[in-house]
C-alpha cells in the first residue's frame, strides 16, 4: 500500500493539473487567503524521529512521510502565522490538506489541497472544516461531540481529524524554524 501511495503521489506531482505540484497549489490557496502583500517563506521540514513517533502516538495517526512542508507567512520582518502541508490516508488514496496556525498554535483554518476518493468529498467542504478554526493542542477533536461526523465519509473524517490534531501537535517544534 505505501508504493502505491508514493507511487500516486509522484505521478499526481508529475502530471495534475499542467504540471502544478501540491506545493504550487498549496500556495495558491495561501495566496488566496492572504494578499500578496505578505511574504511566504517555504521550508520542507524534516521531523526528527523522537518527535515523530510522540506526535503520532498522541494523534492516534502516522505521517505520511519523515518530512512536511512549511510555510512562515510574514508581514514585513513580522512573522503572523505558519502553514503545514500534510496527507491522510483515505479509504484507498491519500487526502492532502493545509493547516494554518497562528503564533499561539490555534488552527485559523484548514484545507483540504487535493481529495483523491470519489466518496466523502464533504470534508472538503468550508461548513465541516470552519470547526477546527481556534482548536490548539489542548483540544480533545472528538468526533461526534467536538468534531462532526458525515454520514458515507466515516474514514475521510476519522482521517482528516487526526490529521490536522498531527499538525497542531507538530507545530510546537516547527514554530521556530525559518
Amino acid at each position: 500500500m505505501k508504493f502505491f501511495t508514493i507511487a500516486f503521489l509522484l505521478f499526481d506531482l508529475i502530471f495534475s493539473n499542467a504540471n502544478r505540484t501540491l506545493k504550487d497549489e498549496a500556495e495558491e490557496f495561501l495566496r488566496s487567503y492572504y494578499s500578496n502583500r505578505y511574504e511566504l517563506r517555504f521550508e520542507k521540514f524534516a521531523i526528527p524521529a523522537d518527535v515523530k513517533n510522540k506526535v503520532e502516538k498522541s494523534a492516534g495517526q502516522r505521517f505520511h512521510n519523515d518530512f512536511v512542508y512549511v510555510w512562515k507567512i510574514f508581514d514585513g520582518e513580522k512573522n503572523i502565522s505558519t502553514a503545514i502541508l500534510d496527507n491522510v490516508n483515505g479509504k484507498s488514496l491519500p487526502i492532502t490538506f493545509l493547516v494554518i496556525l497562528d503564533n499561539d498554535g490555534k488552527v485559523i483554518t484548514s484545507e483540504i489541497i487535493k481529495y483523491r476518493e470519489s466518496y466523502g468529498g464533504q470534508v472538503t467542504e468550508e461548513n465541516w472544516l470552519k470547526q477546527f478554526k481556534g482548536r490548539d493542542e489542548n483540544s480533545s477533536f472528538q468526533i461526534g461531540k467536538e468534531i462532526n461526523s458525515i454520514s458515507g465519509a466515516t474514514i475521510s473524517v476519522n482521517s482528516v481529524t487526526r490529521g490536522i490534531k498531527k499538525l497542531v501537535l507538530l507545530y510546537k517544534e516547527v514554530k521556530n524554524i525559518l
